[in-house]
């Protein structure tokens, strides 16, 4: 009979190349769309994890600065962050607060801390990123009396 269609199970000698191609499509967008997902969970972790990095860091900075060599105060009158008091409120805050980090005294009225947070990913460990990294830094420094503009 002219102009039927094919038995069940014969597409004819034309359709044989595409035959599986739409479950091969399907399957690469289901990949790709999870991929997507992936970055916009864990990516929008990432920058959770960044700003809570950066805010620890910058709370363990002010406790350090907070720290004013009372002996050079009192002798000299020039207020300057006590570095070995410094360091040691800093390193108190983080182990306080629950984060591990790195805490420097930069110069005579400056600390500089650095958090590092490492979490696990939810989406993307399936396509191998296991974790995450960031790391937050802030400095702090040592102000004496009323400052700002036009005082």
């Amino acid at each position: 009979m002219a102009g039927s269609w094919p038995a069940r199970g014969d597409s004819g000698p034309a359709g044989d190349g595409e035959r599986g191609a739409l479950t091969l499509m399907l399957a690469i967008m289901f990949v790709a769309l999870l991929a997507l997902a992936g970055l916009v969970v864990d990516g929008s972790a990432k920058l959770n994890d960044a700003e809570q990095a950066n805010a620890v860091a910058q709370e363990a900075a002010r406790a350090g600065a907070g720290m004013v060599d009372r002996g050079n105060a009192y002798a000299t009158g020039a207020f300057t962050v006590d570095s070995s008091q410094a360091v040691a409120a800093a390193q108190a805050y983080l182990v306080s607060a629950g984060y591990a980090g790195s805490v420097t005294p930069v110069g005579n009225d400056s600390i500089l801390v650095s958090v590092t947070l490492t979490q696990p990913t939810k989406i993307l460990s399936i396509i191998g990123i296991d974790s995450m990294t960031v790391t937050g830094t802030a400095t702090a420094s040592l102000v004496t009396g009323v400052t700002g503009p036009g005082i």
